[in-house]
């Protein structure tokens, strides 16, 4: 089992930044990706971005440029930080982790996070 926790989010003005922060405990070990899915009121959960433990990147088209996703994996963690939010940037953001145990790939997530941006 890998327990993924939380912290950042809140609200903040359009045009504003914001950073959330994932910390994964637990059977780290193997851990392949981290990253980021959101979810607003009334949509699919959507990618936002993952990393992997090589360090290749991956974003959604609508955050490019915006959203930068960075990882230690020293300490197990993943950062996203959030640049010139938009309104439909509001979401709860959702920590992810995939990790591979012997015979299949098992995806984990966090509780989540609320992100509002007020325009």
């Amino acid at each position: 089992q890998v327990q993924l926790v939380e912290t950042g989010g809140g609200l903040v003005q359009a045009g504003g930044s914001l950073r959330v922060s994932c910390a994964a405990s637990g059977m780290i070990f193997g851990i392949y990706s981290m990253g980021w899915y959101r979810r607003a009121p009334g949509k699919q959960r959507e990618l936002v971005a993952t990393i992997t433990n090589g360090g290749s990147t991956n974003y959604a088209d609508s955050v490019k440029g915006r959203f930068t996703i960075s990882g230690d994996s020293a300490k197990n963690t993943v950062d996203l930080q959030m640049n010139s939010l938009k309104p439909e940037d509001a979401a709860v953001y959702y920590c992810y982790s995939k990790r591979w145990e012997g015979t299949k790939w098992q995806e984990y997530w966090g509780q989540g996070t609320q992100v509002t941006v007020s325009s």
